[in-house]
């Protein structure tokens, strides 16, 4: 953000308060900045398929060794696998947080958490692991569902996040019980995650490359304006967002 001409700054500054019948007595006045203030914007590509496709490469992994497609000692392979996820969905985060898409970054930044928490703990083996993924598992599961609560009318996470909550369920429920059946479940929701994920990624990768929707994603509400809508639209409310007023 920067200021206008100095011309235009002194011309404001030689306005005394005395010369303004509607400045109280002895307070100083400072000129309408609107017209002396630029707003400059860095347009970014979506990091949103990254970090979609991401989600779906990692939750494959996984699900794999959760349904024994892989045997017990492939634990450490696959935690390595699922390690680079945490270093793209942290880079996607950040790119988030920088279009002033505070959903998508939180939602980005805790999965990047989460990716890397797992690989750790299972490359390690540290004892009680599972147990304590478990626990892991099921606080996410609250904070899934809180972020499913405003992140509907972004339908590409909603639905991410809808097939994610019983995988994190299942996940949760069999590190703290040890029941195979419920592993075998979190697995399965974990290729479903996958698939969903992967469209979500594809749907936005064609629409960032041709300007327009080509698979429906199904946005609505202020998703959908901030895509159909006109520059105005893109512009409103502007000198309230984070980055332009002065505190968060």
């Amino acid at each position: 953000m920067s200021t206008a001409s100095a011309a235009a700054a002194a011309a404001g500054a030689d306005d005394a308060p005395g010369d303004r019948p509607d400045t109280p007595p002895g307070r100083h006045f400072e000129p309408d900045l609107r017209s002396m203030t630029r707003i400059n914007l860095r347009p970014i590509a979506s990091p949103m398929p990254l970090g979609f496709f991401t989600v779906a490469i990692a939750s494959v992994m996984t699900g794999c060794l959760q349904l024994g497609l892989f045997e017990t000692e492939a634990r450490r392979a696959v935690a390595l696998c699922v390690l680079p996820a945490f270093a793209l969905q942290f880079l996607v985060s950040i790119l988030a947080f920088g279009a002033r898409d505070v959903i998508a970054a939180t939602l980005m930044g805790t999965f990047a958490g989460s990716w890397l928490a797992y690989a750790l703990v299972m490359f390690s083996g540290a004892a009680e692991g599972l147990r304590v993924l478990g626990v892991f598992n099921l606080a996410f599961l609250c904070f899934g569902a809180l972020m499913a609560a405003v992140t509907r009318p972004k339908r590409a996470l909603w639905f991410v996040l809808v097939v994610s909550l019983p995988r994190w369920a299942a996940t949760g429920l069999s590190g703290l019980t040890g029941a195979e059946w419920l592993t075998r479940t979190s697995g399965a929701f974990g290729l479903v995650v996958a698939l969903v994920a992967t469209y979500a990624a594809f749907a936005l990768m064609l629409e960032d490359m041709r300007s327009e929707e080509v698979l429906p994603i199904g946005r609505s509400g202020p998703a959908h304006a901030a895509v159909e809508g006109d520059l105005g639209v893109q512009l409103r409310n502007l000198e309230r967002q984070a980055g332009v007023r002065r505190t968060l």
